[in-house]
């Protein structure tokens, strides 16, 4: 692998872990455009570190304090809670509200983390094994993305006004948000995607549904990472088939890093005064660019 292969890739992962465009569908439809192999499994997970060590940088006194206040007790999900935290008091409404947004990304983490380990060493293998992706994985990967894109562009036509705040997002926000992970199992559909789909079905404003989905990808991010570092262990013969250099690894780490970071920023930022309807646009091009190059025998 040269350097700006890696960098090439580092710089995918990193802009599009984080925007609701699939970075599984970019990081197989990159390197099949152009002529790549399959890096194998440590650069992987170089590049998943890379986007975890994005959120730890931008939400890790966030993340501290909710881990914190987790472990203060059991939050209560009521109706009226934002008055009810504010009638608390400053600091006990402080502790109340980060209690209850842990508790928020854990209930959302949960269907993701058992569907994830459960079925995604079988959607990767079938995206990565040639055979297969030759029939029908580009396909599918651009089926997905216009599928996401379209119901993306009907949550939004869907949501109501400002829509409610971190605070004010309830069990059943928390739940919907964490099913919606067990689509973006398949390449094309997006992780960030689908939270961030279903939160705007749950009229979620849209920096509050963006930021709720980047707190949830931390702990989604750092199991995937133990699996993905477990199966490298137990079969090393496939961790590193093309014999990724130690430098190489770490170009794509901190490329992934630094994007991804910037991302973040971007985009919380950019929900503040705009839609996701450019990120529909992307992927319904995105998604007819892939099935014309693939029809025509372009790639």
């Amino acid at each position: 692998m040269e350097i700006i292969q890696a960098i090439i890739l580092g710089l995918t992962q990193g802009f599009t872990e984080f925007m609701p465009v699939s970075s599984s569908a970019h990081l197989i439809i990159v390197p099949w455009l152009l002529g790549w192999p399959d890096f194998g499994v440590a650069f992987a997970v170089a590049l998943h570190w890379g986007t975890l060590t994005a959120v730890l940088a931008y939400f890790g006194r966030d993340l501290v304090r909710y881990l914190r206040a987790f472990f203060t007790g059991l939050p209560h999900f009521t109706a009226d809670q934002p008055a009810a935290l504010v009638a608390g008091g400053a600091a006990s409404s402080e502790i109340a509200t980060d209690r209850r947004i842990a508790w928020l990304i854990l209930i959302a983490t949960i269907p993701g983390a058992v569907l994830g380990w459960l079925l995604e060493s079988e959607v990767d293998d079938s995206f990565h094994r040639p055979d297969h992706f030759r029939a029908w994985g580009v396909y599918a990967i651009a089926i997905a993305m216009i599928g996401m894109g379209l119901l993306l562009a009907f949550a939004e036509r869907l949501h109501r006004g400002k829509g409610k705040d971190l605070i004010a997002m309830t069990l059943p926000d928390s739940v919907v948000i964490g099913l919606s992970q067990a689509l973006a199992l398949l390449p094309g559909v997006s992780r960030s995607g689908a939270t961030i789909t279903a939160a705007l079905f749950r009229n979620v404003a849209r920096p509050d549904a963006a930021r709720f989905s980047f707190l949830l990808s931390a702990p989604i991010i750092f199991g995937a990472g133990l699996k993905a570092g477990y199966e490298l262990v137990s079969n090393p013969a496939t961790a590193n088939p093309q014999h990724v250099s130690v430098v190489a690894i770490a170009a794509g780490f901190l490329t992934a890093a630094v994007s991804g970071y910037l991302v973040i920023r971007f985009l919380l930022d950019y929900l503040q005064r705009r839609t996701t309807m450019v990120f529909v646009y992307y992927r319904l091009a995105i998604g007819l660019l892939i099935i014309l190059i693939a029809t025509l025998g372009l790639r």
